[in-house]
């Protein structure tokens, strides 16, 4: 009885282990955001969603397609319009559409490859008609325009594209520096306009205050030269009354004499000389006189009223 049992027992290891099999081969569980493709005897049967589901043992079989959001990146090498070789690096975040599962599974066999393919064609079919400047300037233009494309081409497959960035274009590195000098010369060129502009500005400044402290100037001169009139006349009319038969003219004669002694100290104390040299004969003081009135009569050097030609005197020297 003993082998028999032992028989026995092999027979009932070996049918659980079959049974346990077939459970496993019936069983399965999809995952969220996840599709299964349920094919019997390799043909499409049907496509379950996320959940426990039984399989015919041994006759159907299950593929899962991931329906989560997936990015491929890709660098695409292009020649812009004034013939600059770019690298164009483009971000791609597709999705296979919920209700085209079975287009998205049996269509393509490598759908990254295939998506290259279509990047590679839209950056050839933009950049080349595009300068590098505006290479640049239309970069998010070039984004839409590839995604636009992308998504009308790849929705036939299955396929959504969310987006597709053109995260940098990227020129040689001699072009690179070429277009920073000339940034740098420009902004140069920016600053020393500005700061002629404030120089000219500063100057017609100076200008505009020297003209307003000029005529200023002028303004208290002709003040001062009035007071000086003024006292001239008070004085004159006092002389006259406290010298009876006094003339005008005698008295402007002592007025502007008095006047030129007064220059000359002033031009020996603080002129900063020390030599001054002036006639010395004892009609000197007669002789500067005449020669003042005569000055002011406009009769300089000619004076043919007068009771006596006055010599003339040479002017003052003054030596440092």
């Amino acid at each position: 009885m003993e082998p028999l049992n032992a028989a026995l027992l092999v027979f009932l290891v070996f049918v659980a282990i079959v049974v346990l099999i077939t459970i496993l081969k019936t069983l399965f569980t999809v995952r969220t955001y996840t599709a299964g493709v349920v094919e019997r005897f390799g043909k499409f049967n049907r496509i379950v969603r996320p959940g426990l589901h039984v399989l015919i043992p041994f006759a159907e079989s299950v593929y899962f397609v991931d329906l989560q959001v997936k990015q491929a990146q890709f660098s695409v090498e292009t020649k812009t319009h004034d013939n600059v070789f770019v690298q164009i690096p483009v971000s791609v975040q597709y999705q296979i559409l919920d209700d085209k599962i079975y287009d998205a599974f049996y269509k393509l066999s490598a759908p990254q490859k295939q998506i290259e393919s279509f990047i590679f064609n839209s950056i050839l079919d933009h950049v080349p008609k595009l300068t590098l400047d505006e290479t640049f300037e239309q970069q998010s233009g070039i984004s839409i325009a590839v995604k636009t494309e992308l998504d009308s081409t790849m929705s036939g497959f299955g396929f959504n594209i969310l987006n597709a960035l053109v995260t940098d274009i990227i020129p040689d590195t001699k072009v690179k520096d070429a277009m920073n000098d000339i940034n740098a010369a420009q902004r140069a060129q920016v600053a020393a306009q500005a700061r002629g502009e404030a120089d000219k500005i500063l100057k017609v400044k100076q200008a505009e205050a020297e003209a307003q402290s000029k005529a200023l100037q002028g303004q208290g001169i002709a003040a001062e030269r009035q007071a000086i009139i003024d006292g001239l006349r008070s004085s004159i009319e006092h002389f006259r009354e406290s010298v009876p038969g006094a003339t005008a003219e005698d008295v402007m004669a002592l007025v502007l004499l008095t006047q030129y002694f007064d220059t000359l100290k002033d031009i020996g104390t603080k002129g900063g000389t020390n030599t001054i040299f002036l006639p010395n004969n004892p009609g000197a003081a007669n002789d500067f006189m005449m020669q003042i009135l005569a000055g002011l009569r406009g009769n300089m050097g000619s004076t043919t009223n007068s009771p006596t030609t006055p010599r003339p005197i040479p002017p003052p020297r003054v030596t440092a």
